[in-house]
Parts: C-alpha cells; structure tokens; sequence
C-alpha cells in the first residue's frame, strides 16, 4: 500500500470527476492521500474533502509563496480555526518561490517566517515549498527556530547536499514524478543515496504527471509510477518502497 504525500484534488481540473479519481487511486494501492491547502479556500476545500473520505483522504491548510501577498491576520486566524479540525494533519504548503514570483520575495520571506511560527503554535508538521530558493528556505528555517514538529521538503529539485542538510534539520525529502523524467540525474541521485527513512513520494497532482503518463493530467494512482522508479534506482523491490514511505509519512502526519 502506498501513501500519496501531496496533491491537491481540491483544484478545479478535479471538479467533476473527484470520486472517479479517489476510486482509482485506492483500487491502485494508494490507500491514502493528503490534499494540500495553497490558500484559504483551497484548504477549505481540501478539509471538506477529507470529511467525504474519512481515512482516505487527509488535509492540510496554508498560504503557498504565489498567495503570500493575500496574507493577513485575518487569514491566518482562519486557517489556524481550519487547523483544529481532526482530520488536518500538516501546515502548508508554505515557502519561497523564486522562480516564478507571484508575490514579491520580500513578502515570501516575511509570510513564511510567520507561518513557520505559526505552525509550531499549532503543534503540527510542516510541508514546505523550495523553487530556487534554497539557501534562503534553509536560512529562515533555522532563523524561526527549526520546524519542533518536524515537516518534508516537497517536490524537491535541489541536489543531494541540500537534501542532506534538510534532513540534518529534521526534514523528510519527498520525490515526485519528476524522478522519471530523462534528465532528473539529481533527483535519481537523491533517490538512491538518502536512507529510505528519510523519504516520501507523492504526485503533486495534477501536475507532474509521471512516464508514461508524462503530458496528461496526474492523479494520485500515479505515485506508485513514482515508488517503482525509486525501487528501481536502489535496487530493491517497490514494496520495500511502499513499505518505507508508508511509514514514515504516517509517523510524520500522525495518521
């Protein structure tokens, strides 16, 4: 069995076949999902989600770096009354994003700070989004203090050193789809050198959809394109994969 770490089913290219791609994914062997909150209707909808899917589907709430400009008190003392629902496991999606900038950097860096702070205040792990921002994402995090209830580094794009150094900070490292495409050598580099312990897999669908569904629209079925890769690279069975990151998005999500 097999845990998706990230999607967000609660966008709108889900809007009319939700329950069809929850089917799918748990007639694959993806026995649960988390669906992402990147703003506060998008966590809303990820927490009504879990409601309909009890055991299936958990959520978690946040301000992704594109919306950190919409930020406000009033924001987050939305989203820390959505954060005391049972079934929100996770703070986030939150961090920097320096490739598109959507909000500007010196917005991201502040919201992600008080996020950061906020979800220690809630007691919960955090999922944190890195686009070339690593060294400023590693700075913050240990400038507010570190993440006392732990968190994943998703999606991630960065090389193994980096990948060393956030699990040095307490981090899970979690692989997407991306780790089959020809030319993720650092991904697959990743893959094969961290200990099984320190990883998650997820889909961040609908995005990233992986070979050989490369160009379609990605759905959490998917993730276990996603664990045969990873299985392939170290050269072990992917149930051993299965087996490893099962449990350790359990231990780190309580679930």
């Amino acid at each position: 069995m097999l845990i998706d770490s990230h999607c967000h089913l609660n966008l709108s290219h889900f809007r009319d076949d939700y329950r069809e791609v929850v089917d799918r994914a748990v007639a694959a062997g993806v026995e649960k999902m988390v669906v992402i909150g990147t703003d506060p209707a998008d966590s809303i909808r990820a927490v009504e989600l879990a409601h309909s899917f009890p055991g299936v589907i958990y959520a978690s709430v946040g301000i992704h770096p594109h919306e950190s400009r919409g930020a406000s008190e009033a924001v987050y003392a939305r989203l820390a009354a959505l954060a005391a629902d049972e079934q929100v496991v996770a703070y986030g999606e939150i961090g920097l994003d320096f490739y598109h900038n959507h909000s500007p950097k010196e917005v991201q860096r502040r919201e992600f700070a008080r996020q950061l702070n906020l979800a220690a205040e809630l007691e919960l792990p955090v999922i944190i989004h890195d686009r070339e921002a690593h060294q400023e994402v590693y700075d913050i995090i240990r400038a507010e203090g570190g993440c006392p209830h732990g968190g994943v580094i998703h999606c991630f794009s960065a090389d193994y050193a980096w990948a060393k150094r956030f699990v040095d900070l307490g981090f899970l490292i979690s692989l997407p789809g991306t780790i089959t495409f020809p030319r993720s050598e650092m991904q697959r580099e990743v893959a094969m050198r961290l200990s099984l312990a320190d990883l998650l897999v997820e889909t961040d669908a609908p995005f990233l959809a992986p070979v050989p569904r490369r160009g379609r629209r990605n759905e959490p079925a998917y993730v276990a394109y996603v664990a045969a890769k990873v299985a392939e690279i170290r050269g072990v069975t992917p149930d051993v994969v299965a087996a490893a990151t099962t449990a350790n998005c359990r231990r780190l999500f309580s679930i």
